[in-house]
């Protein structure tokens, strides 16, 4: 038996991880919140939320799918959690309708809601809030992610739920995040007055080769092995991820795999070249169509 093929069928998360020195996969879908790259743009929307705190309203963070909406979300909950005073919720049924959207309040915040008396709700739900405003001058914060699966109706009675006197003060700040669809939703007219209450939003654009180089030379290095990979495969596989950071930790999982099986001791442009390079069979074939 060859030695790839030995590697190949004993190989573990645990055997992964103790052959590179990592703490975790910084790959994979679960990586704690202190290994997530916090890039320049987050860092500035996550600042603008914190001013916010004090004031209430509405923000919005949107992006395309593999955008990096997820991990940002995950930080944005850290930084402000960590914060005194502090209360972070978020909705975890963005789909609901407004009773099952109370219901979720309800637990949310501790507060005894009866489904069939909307008013009852609204008014415990409010007076919770106060409470904790007048204890501590901080809104409490909900996130919302997939926002843009919320009934219209539903976001409104949110919005009306979270102001009071007039609009002249709110009870809590919201974090709406979604994807494309959440800007154009709220340009309907009924939901205008939702739009024009967003005090700061930030658009998770297509990232740049430096960003993600920056990104992945982050991860690695807080997962615990700073020289998994070479600077060249770094720059290869920033280059070849159309801007998606979903795109450049799935290549780059596919390689740690492929290194591992090979029990290689970094990450380099060959293993790069061999794993996603066109095989030379296939070339002309390929020069062939394109004709």
């Amino acid at each position: 038996m060859n030695h790839a093929t030995q590697s190949t069928t004993t190989m573990t998360p645990a055997h992964l991880l103790s052959l590179y020195g990592l703490k975790w996969n910084p790959f994979a879908s679960g990586v704690p919140v202190e290994g997530l790259y916090c890039s320049p743009r987050l860092d500035a929307f996550g600042r603008r939320s914190e001013m916010y705190l004090r004031d209430g309203g509405f923000a919005m963070l949107t992006g395309a799918p593999g955008g990096g909406k997820s991990w940002a979300l995950r930080i944005l909950d850290d930084r402000l959690s960590r914060m005194r005073d502090v209360v972070v919720r978020s909705i975890d049924h963005p789909q609901s309708g407004v009773s099952d959207f109370y219901r979720e309040l309800g637990d949310l915040f501790s507060v005894s809601l009866t489904p069939r008396n909307r008013w009852g709700g609204f008014k415990a739900i409010r007076e919770k809030w106060q409470a904790h405003v007048d204890a501590t001058l901080i809104r409490p914060v909900l996130v919302i992610d997939e926002a843009q699966e919320m009934p219209s109706l539903v976001l409104n009675e949110m919005r009306l739920l979270s102001s009071r006197d007039y609009d002249s003060r709110t009870l809590l700040f919201v974090i709406l995040a979604g994807d494309a669809r959440l800007r154009e939703k709220l340009k309907s007219e009924d939901l205008l007055p939702l739009k024009s209450r967003i005090r700061t939003h930030v658009e998770l654009e297509a990232a740049s080769p430096s960003e993600l180089s920056d990104f992945l030379r982050h991860v690695i290095s807080a997962a615990g092995n700073a020289q998994l990979m070479t600077p060249a495969v770094i720059t290869a596989l920033a280059e070849h991820s159309a801007g998606n950071y979903r795109t450049l930790t799935g290549m780059a999982h596919e390689l740690l795999i492929a290194a591992a099986e090979r029990d290689a001791r970094q990450i380099d442009e060959k293993l790069f070249f061999e794993i996603f390079a066109l095989p030379q069979e296939q070339a002309p074939a390929q020069k062939a169509k394109r004709r």
